[in-house]
């Protein structure tokens, strides 16, 4: 199974960047122990500050990768670009974020992408991430659909 992580805007900055609200925590540090707990996950990163290089990653993993969990960062609300690239690929995707935006400003209680995911996952932390691979996981053992109904 192959799994891919990307994080959006100001993320590379996750350990130093208002610990209050993310953790101490690098993502490089927490991806270790996340590799470690899922041996037989092949899992992937990928950062990037600007939105048309995660359309790009998107287009590029979005044939090949059995989900996505996807943290777009402060694109979840604006991106209508992202939205449209997640629709356009075949991999499922998980819209994660690591602080409960619904306790945050009132501007990021809307995400543009959420339509297109197939689940969200927000406020627990960077364990969204882990609870996010085994989504997957065990989408794949018990054959659930991962791709969320057509509603016409």
């Amino acid at each position: 199974m192959k799994i891919a992580i990307i994080n959006g805007p100001n993320l590379n900055l996750l350990g130093k960047r208002e610990p209050g609200i993310y953790g101490s925590e690098s993502f490089e540090d927490y991806f270790k122990k996340l590799q470690k707990s899922f041996p037989a996950v092949e899992l992937s990163y990928f950062q990037h500050n600007v939105e048309g290089e995660i359309i790009n990653h998107l287009h590029e993993i979005g044939f090949s990768y059995d989900g996505i969990l996807l943290n777009a960062g402060g694109y979840t609300h604006t991106s209508v670009a992202i939205r449209d690239a997640i629709a356009a690929i075949k991999a499922p995707v998980i819209e994660i974020h690591i602080s409960n935006v619904y306790a945050r400003e009132e501007f990021r209680h809307t995400s543009l992408i959420a339509a297109k995911c197939v689940g969200s996952i927000c406020g627990l932390g960077m364990n969204g991430y882990r609870l996010g691979v085994q989504h997957f996981l065990n989408s794949i053992e018990f054959d659930f659909a991962v791709k969320p109904p057509s509603f016409q």
